[in-house]
């Protein structure tokens, strides 16, 4: 039988017959034969490209909404502030079980073993990077489910009413791990050493995914401790507390090798230090990146993250600022002195504090903080944001409006002028800054970027540099030295303004959770990071507790969005009229507090696959 690899997903039925045997036995032009596929290695890197793309992700540039899920921020639209709502995670979120996708990619590995037409490198590459796509899968599958059955072949179906040589169980946890570590070192001699390879493999790659899947394998062993129930008895769901510093060590070591292999350097081209930090993440000639998925105007490969997200002051379309970052965040950024503190808003007689320019508010924070968020008084694309919620009179009475640019006439005054911002906030006001912040980071600043039919080319970066530094730290302090951690630290802490560097005695596990939280934010780190931590049942758990007071610690509960929203002080002749004064607020819609139960550290196999295969055993805590 010919095997086919289809390149067009138009298919076209014939309304009319013919019997004319040579035009029927001629060869088709919207599919390929196996034989023309592997005797071309552009054809090759095709089916590869596509491979690449279909890996599975969670709360990326094309899935906004996913940020708003937990306490990174709020979703600013109608159809989604259900996620401020409903109370429980679902047992099924963030699940996969797509074998489908496997096993397309083993018939890939499989055919390229065997094509002859490719010269060896080429062929070598190839297979390199078939293995690590499915590594890539692996690692996605056991990070939302735990064991899963390791298939390394395609297996068919031979309809013979016996399916049962085709069910396979579900490995260790810890054997998926070490199946992925496994499969990355295998294939690293066979990808380019090169730094400029950044929508392909590489041997770079392959040393910060590495880094990552030690670090997640690695806690998971040593704070899988503190929630023994969270495990099954066959080990299909939980890793063994003595297995720790073993994968410790080898997220250090890839790590470290990564960063004393010299290829890729920190993000540092823009004197203003916020303006570096969101320039990392637009700017295509940056050597920080190792990993991404790319997006290009003239291939008609676009993502819309700037055209929901942007400012609506500014909006180039009728599209908008649906993902407000959270108070809860944004209060997370540290000081220049190193120490943690919430904005201040009142004096200690309970007067409020007055500030000429909005910005003010936010001085004197680390560098990330407004190259990560858009505070009230930011700048994007050359012009300033108008974020103010009303006037605030002396009385204490507040007008504004309900509507962007609301007009209204003052007392004292005899004519209507703005009585709230452009950009909100507006309690309820979908695209506007319901929680007082706009989202900086991945944000495009190309004219035409915030345009439906447009949209932007901005990549979306799976592996960076900043976050490997980060690994050798965490690693480095579970290990025990403290030392290189805080050294490990302080590189990343630099560029942000930090400047003063943290002693191997400053370093602790509420340093290593708070430095991953404002470094990697909107970055597709958090539940993973709270999952592997056992963090998640903690900081999201069900209560409604007010906004914290200590953003350092790690056990803080965080299950509600805060905003904090600026005024106009309206008290004509007075010192302070034309000032700003802040309040915190929890934006109306948001009505419940998440929680994460136990059953949610791993995504529910359901019903249909295990009466398929009856040899899955179920996760843990789901009943």
């Amino acid at each position: 039988m010919k095997k086919y690899i289809f390149i067009s997903i138009m298919l076209v039925t014939l309304a009319w017959g013919c019997n004319d045997e040579a035009f029927l036995d001629k060869s088709p032009t919207n599919i390929l034969l196996d034989n023309q596929i592997w005797n071309d290695p552009s054809l090759v890197l095709s089916v590869v490209a596509d491979l690449y793309d279909r890996v599975p992700e969670y709360q990326t540039l094309q899935g906004w909404w996913d940020f708003a899920s937990f306490d990174e921020g709020f979703a600013s639209n109608g159809g989604d502030y259900w996620r401020h709502k409903n109370q429980d995670y679902g047992y099924g979120e963030w699940s996969n079980w797509d074998y489908g996708l496997l096993r397309e990619v083993n018939l890939f590995i499989e055919r390229c073993g065997t094509a002859d037409k490719l010269d060896a490198s080429t062929k070598a590459r190839f297979l390199a990077e078939g293995r690590f796509i499915r590594a890539n899968i692996y690692f996605e599958l056991v990070k939302r489910m735990g064991g899963v059955p390791i298939i390394t072949e395609s297996m068919t179906y031979d309809f013979s009413g016996d399916p049962s040589y085709l069910r396979k169980p579900r490995n260790k946890e810890a054997e998926v791990y070490d199946f992925i570590i496994k499969e990355l070192d295998a294939i690293k001699a066979d990808l380019p050493n090169d730094p400029n390879t950044k929508s392909r493999a590489s041997q770079g790659l392959v040393l910060a995914m590495k880094s990552r899947v030690c670090l997640y394998a690695a806690s998971i062993a040593k704070y899988g401790a503190t929630t023994p129930t969270v495990s099954l008895p066959g080990g299909e769901v939980g890793i063994p507390a003595d297995l720790a510093a073993g994968y410790y060590q080898k997220a250090l070591t890839a790590a470290e090798e990564l960063i004393n292999g010299g290829k890729y350097s920190l993000y540092k081209k823009k004197e203003n230090l916020s303006e570096n930090f969101a320039n990392l993440f637009i700017d295509k000639s940056n050597p920080e990146a190792i990993f991404v998925k790319d997006f290009k105007l003239k291939s008609g490969k676009v993502e819309g993250w700037t055209l929901v997200n942007q400012p609506w002051s500014q909006a180039e379309d009728l599209e908008g600022g649906r993902l407000n970052p959270s108070l809860n965040l944004v209060q997370s950024f540290e000081k220049l002195d190193n120490t943690y503190d919430t904005f201040q808003t009142n004096q200690a007689n309970g007067d409020y504090i007055y500030f000429t320019n909005p910005k003010d508010m936010f001085a004197g924070r680390d560098a990330r903080l407004e190259g990560t968020v858009m505070v009230p008084g930011s700048y994007y694309k050359g012009k300033q944001l108008d974020i103010w919620a009303g006037f605030l009179l002396a009385d204490g009475t507040v007008i504004n409006g309900d509507n962007f640019g609301t007009r209204k006439t003052l007392p004292g005054k005899s004519a209507p002028e703005y009585v709230v911002g452009w950009d909100g906030p507006i309690d309820g006001l979908e695209f506007s800054a319901q929680s007082g912040f706009y989202v900086r980071k991945y944000m495009d600043l190309a004219v035409g970027s915030g345009q439906r039919g447009v949209n932007s080319e901005v990549w979306w970066i799976r592996y960076r540099l900043g976050e490997v530094y980060l690994n050798a730290a965490e690693a480095a302090f579970e290990l025990g030295d403290k030392a290189k951690a805080a050294g490990y630290m302080n590189t990343v802490r630099e560029r942000a303004g930090l400047v003063i560097p943290l002693t191997a005695a400053d370093i602790t596990f509420d340093r290593i959770v708070h430095e991953r939280k404002v470094e990697l934010a909107f970055e597709g780190h958090e539940l993973w990071d709270m999952k592997r931590w056992r963090l998640a049942h903690v900081i999201w758990n069900g209560v409604s507790t007010p906004l914290t007071n200590d953003p350092g610690k790690a056990t803080e509960v965080s299950t509600r969005v805060f905003g904090m929203w600026p005024y106009k002080y309206y008290n004509p002749g007075g010192a302070n009229d034309g000032k700003y004064i802040f309040k915190k607020i929890i934006p109306a819609q948001v009505t419940n507090a998440h929680r994460f139960r136990l059953g949610n550290y791993y995504s529910e196999i359901n019903s249909t696959i295990r009466n398929n295969n009856p040899l899955i055993v179920r996760n843990p805590n789901q009943e």
